[in-house]
């Protein structure tokens, strides 16, 4: 009895790889959410950023995943980290960090990604894309990226340097009036 369409089983290297960079994502991505010093999750986060960034790698799209780890690891966790330094957030472990709802975060979290494991494996279940070089392309992706996805991506801008200039305002001693 064969569960996979014939050629596909055995993986390819491409494959096994793509698939322990992905268990390498989701591990440290789950270690992010419940560590309990804010420092490590920065950092947790930086190798779960760079294990996404290997699995473009292996889908071929070079430029993407160069993306990802100058965008996402290079200035979202940068501004991360200087907003913990910048806002004198506790370094080590904190108790504040808990929230006291881990039984109801792990209902829902487990509910999202069965709807969504669910959701993929449905939609996906007999398309298979063999790999080919080039076909994650900076010509294919910069079409995409002005021609439909401008607005939210200059919105996201707007964002991220609202919420730098917010954690500069927030830890500044000499705004603002002291009586």
């Amino acid at each position: 009895m064969t569960f996979a369409p014939p050629g596909l089983w055995p993986p390819s290297a491409q494959e096994v790889v793509f698939l322990l960079l992905g268990v390498v994502a989701a591990g440290s991505a789950l270690l992010v959410v419940t560590t309990r010093q804010i420092f490590h999750a920065a950092l947790w986060l930086v190798l779960s950023f760079g294990a996404l960034a290997g699995c473009y790698l292996v889908l071929t799209a070079e430029f993407v995943a160069w993306v990802q780890v100058l965008i996402y690891v290079g200035a979202v966790v940068v501004l991360l980290l200087f907003g913990i330094m910048l806002t004198r957030a506790p370094i080590g472990r904190s108790a504040d960090l808990d929230s006291g709802n881990r039984v109801a975060a792990l209902v829902v979290a487990v509910a999202t990604a069965a709807v969504l494991v669910t959701t993929v494996v449905d939609g996906f279940r007999t398309a298979y894309a063999p790999l080919e070089p080039g076909r994650g392309g900076a010509e294919a992706l910069g079409t995409s990226i002005f021609r439909n996805w401008v607005l939210p991506f200059e919105a996201l801008s707007v964002l991220l340097l609202a919420a730098l200039i917010g954690a500069i305002v927030l830890s500044r001693t000499d705004i603002g009036g002291k009586d």
